[in-house]
């Protein structure tokens, strides 16, 4: 299998490039909209073409490219069955393995930051979204959040894959690229080692995080499979407008 980690520096997003090397195929795990055409930049660099866009689940801090994706290459869009989209052409569901060539993905339905999010397992890795960060976790104060929800997710679904497991989050803001399901267990501050219910439920609800500054127009944007609404204002266009400079993770 192809794989490249790729990073979008607004939002700190990764987005994830798997191909497939006997057929020529590819996938691409949240897609962020700004940078769609690097994508397909390192597509063509790479000898594939782009036949999927996933993602873990409806964002609220970046676009989805899927939609221009698909526009551009005539892709498909696959995403979480639990959000039911309209406008998506796959949906994806646990106990149900997406097969793309050689690449076999397990759709892990991990509720609690969102409702519908999922996690995708492939070949030893685990495509976490923002159910579960490098030694952190996603918010779970909106879009139906729920902290023992999350909990739940976490520690019996993730926590149950072999520790030596890949850990590839969709978000990083200190510049880590992977981690293990191994050393999350061992020292994540949120959910590591006996960590109970109660404690987490305290740790989120202490956070006291600010308002996500591009929620009003990712959601609506993101329930479309990544439209960028009209109006949003000139300090957050660059949510919307292509990245010239975006570094590669």
């Amino acid at each position: 299998m192809i794989f490249r980690q790729l990073f979008e520096p607004v939002s700190s997003t990764y987005t994830y490039l798997l191909g497939c090397e006997d057929t020529g195929q590819a996938l691409l795990i949240d897609a962020v909209l700004p940078t769609w055409q690097r994508d397909l930049e390192e597509l063509n660099k790479l000898g594939l073409k782009l036949a999927y866009t996933l993602d873990t689940h409806i964002h609220a801090d970046h676009i989805t490219a899927a939609r221009k994706l698909k526009m551009e290459t005539a892709s498909r869009i696959a995403h979480p069955a639990a959000d039911n989209l309209a406008c998506v052409d796959m949906s994806l569901q646990e106990n149900k393995p997406f097969e793309l060539g050689s690449i076999r993905i397990d759709p892990l339905f991990t509720p609690g930051h969102t409702d519908g999010h999922h996690a995708y397992c492939v070949n030893g890795r685990v495509f976490t979204g923002d159910a579960l960060l490098i030694d952190g976790c996603g918010r779970t104060d909106f879009q139906n959040g729920d902290a023992p929800t999350l909990y739940r997710s976490v520690r019996e679904k993730l926590f149950a894959l072999p520790e030596d497991t890949l850990v590839y989050p969709a978000h990083d803001y200190k510049g880590r690229r992977v981690s293990s399901i191994g050393q999350e267990k061992a020292r994540n501050p949120r959910l590591g080692g006996d960590k109970p219910l109660a404690e987490f439920v305290k740790i989120m609800q202490e956070l006291k995080l600010a308002y996500p500054k591009f929620i009003d127009y990712a959601v609506p944007g993101n329930l479309k499979c990544g439209v960028c609404p009209t109006g949003v204002p000139e300090d957050l266009q660059q949510y919307c407008e292509q990245i010239g400079d975006s570094l590669q993770g």
